[in-house]
Parts: structure tokens; C-alpha cells; sequence
């Protein structure tokens, strides 16, 4: 009796080649989609403490020049923490006014010569502020309100040649970020600093974050 025709053939190797291919690139593909959407969820404005050398000469080059704005949440809320209060349940407690007086050291050695002081009126900001330079700042209403024209009331406030410090909230913080690129920046930390530069014809540039333990890791 004749042999009956196998009714299927090995696949070629050129075919089991290109599947292989094929299923390499898609796990290269998928790989690269996640990757890139990870950093995108992750997006946050660099950490100046460990930027290098070249961003913090740009950073120091620009307070000189009176083009920054840091935009400073106030140290540890005395209603979230299980530590001495410093006064009043709605400021800081005694460990946040040593922390703002560490964040204040920071600008101080930076120069305030050419600088402004604003803060929120509430009293967690007016004590941070107090704590980081000795005496009060002068409340702003559009700091503890912020919200959708925070960056444009910045840029107004900015004056030429003189840096701006602004004592504000997490909540503002978010806000500014948003409207400058980084919708999904992680949360601020008590005492961190926005740094922001925008030069005499009102360009804005966010340049990093400097936390307040990032004082003590760069050269002053």
C-alpha cells in the first residue's frame, strides 16, 4: 500500500526565523511604550542637590543676576505631626522652625540683597517665613489661593534684577507645576524649593527642586 501524504510539513527555518523576529520586536515595542510611559507618569522637576555642577552654576548664576523665583512650602504642619507644636495648631511645630531656619541659612548665603519676601497669610507660612529670615514677610492673598492663574500672578509679581521667595503650600506648588509642564510632579516636601527662572522679558524656566536637606550637599 502506498504511503499516505503527511498532511503536514515541518515549517521552513526561514519562517520560524521571522516569527521569532516578529515576536522580539513586539517585546521591544510593549517594552519601550511602558518605559516611556513610566517616565512620563513620573515627570518631575530635577533635584538640584544632585543635578551637577553645570545646573547648579546656572541656578547660583541666575539668583545673581535677581532671575529666580523660589516658590517654598513651609516646614512641618503642627495638625500632621505627633511633634511639639510651636504655637498654634494651625503653624508649624518647634522642629519645622528649625528646619525653616536651615532653608533660610541656605538663601542667606546665597544673597538677599536683591530679594523680595512674600508668603501666605495663613500661620504655618507666616512662621516658616519668620523662622527662615528672623522677621515677617509680607502676606499675599494669590499664595494661599493659587489655582489656575498662579503662574501669570508670579511672572506679574516678579520685578527685574531681584529674586522672589515665596512662602506657599503643597497644593500651590501643584498648581504652578501644572501650568509649567509637569502635570504629574511628585508631591512637595516641607521646606523644598521650586526654582524658577524668568530673565527681564518675563521667559519662565523651571530648573529644579532643592529640598531642604539639598542645602547642605552643594558648595556654597
Amino acid at each position: 500500500m502506498a504511503e499516505l501524504t503527511q498532511l503536514h510539513s515541518p515549517a521552513k527555518p526561514w519562517r520560524v526565523s521571522r516569527l521569532r523576529l516578529l515576536v522580539a520586536l513586539a517585546g521591544g515595542l510593549l517594552l519601550i511604550v511602558l518605559v516611556s510611559g513610566f517616565v512620563w507618569w513620573q515627570k518631575t522637576p530635577r533635584n538640584l542637590a544632585y543635578a551637577g555642577a553645570a545646573a547648579t552654576a546656572e541656578w547660583k548664576s541666575a539668583w545673581q543676576a535677581g532671575d529666580i523665583v523660589a516658590l517654598v512650602r513651609h516646614t512641618e504642619r503642627c495638625d500632621r505631626s505627633s511633634n511639639i507644636c510651636l504655637g498654634p495648631a494651625d503653624g508649624i511645630t518647634q522642629a519645622g522652625s528649625i528646619a525653616a531656619g536651615a532653608v533660610g541659612l541656605g538663601f542667606i548665603q546665597l544673597g538677599m540683597q536683591q530679594a523680595q519676601v512674600y508668603s501666605s497669610p495663613l500661620t504655618r507660612t507666616a512662621q516658616t517665613a519668620h523662622y527662615m529670615f528672623g522677621h515677617d514677610a509680607v502676606t499675599q492673598e494669590w499664595l494661599e489661593v493659587c489655582g489656575p492663574t498662579l503662574r501669570n500672578d508670579v511672572v506679574a509679581h516678579k520685578v527685574a534684577q531681584h529674586n522672589l521667595v515665596l512662602i506657599t503650600h503643597s497644593g500651590c506648588i501643584s498648581d504652578f507645576e501644572k501650568q509649567t509642564g509637569y502635570p504629574r510632579a511628585t508631591f512637595a516636601e516641607y521646606g523644598s524649593a521650586l526654582m524658577v527662572r524668568i530673565n527681564a522679558q518675563g521667559q519662565l524656566k523651571v530648573l529644579g527642586i532643592m529640598n531642604a536637606d539639598g542645602w547642605a550637599k552643594i558648595d556654597k
